[in-house]
């Protein structure tokens, strides 16, 4: 199966400089999305028609399996496919053969089950068209039909009011024979209201070849919806996370409200996982078993262990948390972060390039970064590991069963021993011993008789 996807169209509607197949859904290029689908029903060829935005498009979603044909100047959809017909004979090193699938860039919530049924409908030697019912049809070409078989598409500026009534709307997703489209490809007119050559004009080449006709429907009339403003893509990203809630919830999960999470990537859930409001996942995000995770957190690329709560507002990125941690809330997790079990990270801490391991703490106000944290810590709050000299980055090590005062600066690199203390207000530039108390502070004194400055008057 070859598939052509057409992806050159400018989307002036989008008022944006970004190539409106680059416009991101759920995190992913609305293109990357018919890519992904192509590639679900085991396509043997995919071939892109790009052209407005040229290079952006090839540079942002260019892959081995992909074979890009320009499309310059746009001169309708029939003139579009007809640009990766050559494309899809070199791809194969022989004549073109077998069926061609085309789909459409802008439409990224077409589902591989769709498609196969559609494949299926087409057999060897047929024309399928993928065909929707809809209450309010307009702005869609029409199905007509006599005797009940498809006799022709028209375009809705080309139709008249008998045919404006027509129900049965073309989705422009269709099936036919490779090579019966390179033969009528080239013969089609642009004798229309648009000028353009419609890819919809075969359907009545095939009728006067003898070709059979036949359609096939989707199972939702989201899945064959478009994007041309803002709007429609705001409308169908609430269709896409709305449809992730769902196999969630259906999956065991416990979501506070299925309407407001957003899943940008891949999210996956263990047993008994409940997700408070306003979560956005990215990337790849693996919660465990029995994770909690609060309100308006952002976690992205990272694996939350079992039995962990995230308190509301906590920001994780390509971070570790272990089984039994309590994260938040205010926390922040950056890249490179590795927390052991039943640790501890509390309001308005960010860790950085870090582990820390089993049951130490930092509770409040501290930053640690690039740091090798063991068990049983406590980092007070205001500790500060001062890690950059402006040029270079060191590390800091804090041993076992260490005790870190409030208001603690380490400067780097430096290691804190097994079982040591350092007193509040300590500006750590040198080890500190195991077991033993460590205190850099100025000597403290009382002025007798000191008064404050007085305001001066004016004039």
């Amino acid at each position: 199966m070859n598939v052509v996807i057409l992806a050159a169209g400018q989307g002036k509607r989008m008022h944006s400089d970004l190539p409106k197949v680059l416009h991101p859904l759920a995190g992913k290029a609305l293109l990357g999305h018919v890519i992904d689908a192509a590639r679900a029903i085991g396509a043997e060829r995919i071939c892109v028609v790009y052209g407005h935005g040229g290079e952006q498009v090839r540079t942002a979603l260019d892959a081995p399996d992909i074979t890009w044909a320009l499309q310059e100047p746009q001169l309708g959809t029939g003139h579009a496919v007809l640009q990766a017909m050559p494309a899809l004979s070199a791809a194969a090193s022989r004549p073109a053969s077998g069926g061609t699938l085309v789909l459409y860039g802008d439409v990224p919530l077409i589902r591989a089950s769709t498609l196969r049924r559609l494949i299926e409908a087409a057999g060897a030697n047929s024309l399928a068209l993928l065909t929707a019912h809809l209450d309010n049809p307009r702005g869609y070409g029409r199905i007509v039909r006599v005797g009940g078989e498809v006799q022709r598409i028209v375009e809705e500026k080309d139709a008249d009011d008998a045919e404006r009534a027509i129900r049965e709307i073309n989705t422009g997703i269709l099936v036919a024979p490779t090579a019966a489209l390179a033969r009528w490809l080239p013969t089609l007119g642009n004798r229309n209201v648009q000028g353009e050559y419609y890819l919809t004009d075969i359907v009545a080449l095939a009728v006067a070849d003898g070709m059979p006709i036949v359609t096939a429907h989707p199972d939702a009339a989201w899945e064959t919806e478009g994007v041309n403003s803002k709007l429609q893509l705001a409308e169908l990203e609430r269709v896409h996370q709305r449809n992730v809630a769902a196999r969630l919830m259906e999956a065991g999960v416990t979501l506070a409200d299925p309407a407001r999470i957003d899943v940008r990537g891949e999210l996956l859930c263990g047993r008994d996982v409940g997700i408070d409001v306003n979560c956005v996942f990215e990337g790849r995000v693996e919660l465990a078993d029995r994770v909690v995770v609060g309100a308006n957190c952002v976690l992205k690329n990272c694996r939350i262990g079992s039995g962990a709560r995230l308190a509301p507002f906590c920001h994780i990125e390509d971070a570790i948390v272990g089984p039994d941690d309590i994260i938040g809330p205010y926390a922040r997790l950056r890249p490179g972060t590795e927390l052991g079990r039943d640790v501890h990270i509390g309001n308005f801490v960010e860790v950085k390039n870090s582990t820390i391991a089993d049951h130490s703490k930092a509770n409040h106000l501290a930053y640690v970064g690039d740091a090798t944290i063991g068990s049983r810590v406590n980092v007070g709050a205001g500790t500060i590991t001062c890690n950059y000299d402006g040029a270079n980055k060191f590390r800091t090590v804090i041993e076992d069963d260490a005790f870190i005062g409030s208001d603690t600066q380490l400067v780097a690199p430096v290691t804190v021993g097994r079982g040591a203390t350092l007193g509040a207000g300590t500006t750590l530039t040198r080890n500190a011993p195991p077991d033993q108390l460590t205190v850099s502070r100025a000597k403290q004194v009382s002025i007798a008789g000191w008064k404050r400055p007085v305001k001066q008057k004016k004039g």
